[in-house]
């Protein structure tokens, strides 16, 4: 029997962080959190492209994979609120991202989140081991060292 498990390990892997803007108090956290996951896992080329909202990310998710990038984080937060745009956005969001993984053979991994109350995208954005923007990134240096295995 063959196992093999993507190691935490990101030197010299080339890694691209699309984030969102909108909802930024969220996505500072969120970002902060992978990047500092990126780093204390040995990232050396990570590059960060800041995008208007969740909706882009699948676009710029896109172009790093297509670029040579070995692993994409999606950054995001889609609060909902008093109309049915948070459902269309979400959706159409994880869905463009899935779709870029499936495509190309890169991992991106969804670090956007999808809440109800403003309080849990809080919550998940804080500074600490619960980050989902820390489990987004070490997600997908584990995803591509898995890849690398496979070929």
């Amino acid at each position: 029997m063959t196992h093999i498990e993507g190691e935490l390990d990101a030197s010299g892997l080339r890694i691209g962080i699309a984030r969102s803007l909108f909802n930024r108090p969220v996505t500072d956290g969120l970002l902060d959190g992978a990047l500092q996951a990126l780093d204390a896992a040995g990232a050396r080329d990570v590059t960060v492209v800041d995008v208007p909202g969740a909706f882009e990310l699948p676009l710029v998710a896109s172009r790093f994979a297509e670029t040579g990038y070995d692993a994409v984080v999606a950054i995001g937060a889609v609060v909902k609120g008093e109309t049915d745009h948070y459902e269309h956005i979400a959706r159409c969001a994880s869905d463009g991202l899935m779709a870029v993984t499936l495509r190309t053979g890169v991992p991106v991994t969804l670090g956007v989140l999808t809440v109800s109350d403003p309080s849990h995208a809080f919550a998940r954005s804080a500074p600490d081991q619960h980050n989902k923007g820390r489990e987004a990134a070490e997600a997908a240096v584990r995803a591509a060292n898995v890849l690398r295995q496979l070929r």
